[in-house]
C-alpha cells in the first residue's frame, strides 16, 4: 500500500489462427544514430497515460529510463497503483518506478474522477503488479537519472500536473542545463478543458507549471490544440481490437470507458487521447508540427488562472525556447500506437512476449494473433 503522506514532498534517499506479418515502422533519419530516445515519462494514470507508458515501451526508438507518478487524475495512490498494473500488462521490466509528490506546491488536491473515474483508471479490470516501487522519491529518480547521464541525452515527458519535474529544477538545478527537452502534455494555447481558458494538468498546480516554463530548457507544449486531433475513432479501435492479444484488449477497454466519460463531460463523440502524443513527438517530430512562442502561465487571474499565455503578437525571439504542438498526423500517430501494441505482443511474466520486435532494424517478423494482418501502416 502506497500512502500519499509519505509522497507529499520528497526526501532524498541517496477459430483459425491467421498469420500475422509485422512490418517495423522504419525509423526516421533522426533516429537511425546507434543511440535510442531516452526519456523519464513522469505520469497519473490515467487511461491516456496507460497508452503513453505502452507506446513508450513499445517503440524501438524509446529508451524509457524511468517511470515516475505524481498526483492529478486520482490521488498519488492510485496512479501510482495503475502504473504498476499497465507495466505488468505491458511487461515492463528493468525499469525503475517511483512515486512522487502526492499534493501540489500550494493549492489543494483536484483530482478528475468525472474523466477516470474513482480509480484513476476505471474500465478494465487491473491485474495485481509484479513490479516492485523504487525506494526514492520520483524527484530525486528523475534527478538521480538525469545526472547519470550524458547532457542533452535525457528527456522528459511530463504527462501530469508539473510537481515533480518543477520540485526537481528547484532541488538539483543542474539538471536543466542537462535535459535535452521537456516534452509535456499539457495547456493549451487557444483551448481549455478545466477552465475555459485552462487545461488540467496545469490548473492543478500552476505554480509549478510556472518553474517549469519559466526554467531555460526547451519546452514543448503538447496541448489541446493538438490532442483534441488525436481521437480514438472507431477505426481505430477495431483496428487495436484486431491485434487480439492482452494489452490490445485492455487498450480497447480504456478507450471504451473514455468514449463515455468524454462525451458526458464535454461532449466529445470520440475521445481525445492526449499524451501518447507527447510520447509520438518524441519518437517522430514530424508527426506533430510546432511553432516555436513565448508562453507564460497566468496565476492570479479570477477567471484564467492556470492558462498558458501564447504570445503571437510577434516573431517568437531568437532566445525563445518554448514551443507549442499545432498539427497532428492522426493516422500516423495511431499506426505508432498499433506497432507499439504488436511489438510488446503477449507478454510473460519475465517481461519477454510472444512474437516480440524490439528492434526497428531487424527484418520483418512474423508473430501469430487472431484474425488479422499488421503491417507498418496499421492492422487491416
Amino acid at each position: 500500500m502506497i500512502s500519499p503522506e509519505r509522497f507529499s514532498s520528497p526526501p532524498r534517499a541517496g477459430p483459425n489462427d491467421v498469420e500475422i506479418i509485422v512490418e517495423p515502422i522504419a525509423p526516421s533519419p533522426e533516429r537511425q544514430s546507434p543511440g535510442r530516445k531516452k526519456i523519464i515519462l513522469d505520469c497519473d494514470p490515467g487511461h491516456d497515460d496507460a497508452v503513453a507508458l505502452l507506446l513508450a515501451h513499445g517503440n524501438p526508438d524509446i529508451e524509457l529510463l524511468a517511470v515516475t507518478t505524481v498526483v492529478g487524475n486520482q490521488t498519488l495512490e492510485k496512479v501510482t497503483r495503475n502504473a504498476l498494473a499497465v507495466g505488468t500488462i505491458a511487461g515492463i521490466t528493468g525499469v525503475p518506478f517511483a512515486a512522487g509528490c502526492g499534493r501540489p506546491l500550494v493549492r489543494s488536491i483536484e483530482t478528475a474522477p468525472d474523466i477516470h473515474g474513482e480509480s484513476g483508471m476505471d474500465g478494465p479490470e487491473l491485474p495485481p503488479s509484479n513490479i516492485e516501487l523504487d525506494p526514492r522519491h520520483a524527484v530525486d529518480l528523475i534527478i538521480d537519472t538525469v545526472m547519470a547521464h550524458e547532457p542533452g541525452t535525457v528527456t522528459l515527458v511530463p504527462t501530469a500536473g508539473l510537481t515533480n519535474i518543477a520540485m526537481a529544477a528547484r532541488r538539483e538545478p543542474q539538471i536543466v542545463e542537462r535535459v535535452k527537452e521537456v516534452v509535456l502534455m499539457g495547456g493549451g494555447y487557444h483551448v481549455g478543458n478545466w477552465s475555459a481558458v485552462a487545461e488540467f494538468n496545469i490548473i492543478i498546480d500552476p505554480e509549478a507549471a510556472h518553474i517549469v516554463f519559466n526554467e531555460k530548457w526547451p519546452v514543448v507544449m503538447v496541448g489541446l490544440d493538438l490532442t483534441h486531433q488525436a481521437l480514438a475513432t472507431p477505426d481505430v479501435v477495431e483496428k487495436i481490437a484486431a491485434i487480439g492479444t492482452g494489452p490490445a484488449k485492455f487498450v480497447t477497454e480504456l478507450m471504451d470507458f473514455f468514449a463515455h466519460t468524454y462525451k458526458d463531460a464535454q461532449g466529445f463523440d470520440h475521445p481525445p487521447v492526449h499524451d501518447p502524443c507527447a510520447v509520438a513527438y518524441v519518437i517522430d517530430p514530424s508527426i506533430v508540427s510546432t511553432r516555436k512562442v513565448p508562453v507564460n502561465i497566468e496565476l492570479q487571474g479570477t477567471l484564467t488562472l492556470g492558462m498558458t499565455v501564447a504570445d503571437f503578437r510577434a516573431p517568437a525571439p531568437a532566445d525563445c525556447h518554448t514551443s507549442v504542438a499545432v498539427d497532428l498526423d492522426h493516422k500516423k500517430f495511431w499506426n505508432l500506437v498499433t506497432d507499439a501494441l504488436v511489438r510488446i505482443g503477449e507478454p510473460h511474466d519475465d517481461g519477454s512476449s510472444e512474437g516480440e520486435v524490439r528492434d526497428a532494424g531487424d527484418a520483418a517478423g512474423v508473430v501469430r494473433l487472431e484474425r488479422a494482418h499488421v503491417t507498418a501502416g496499421g492492422v487491416k
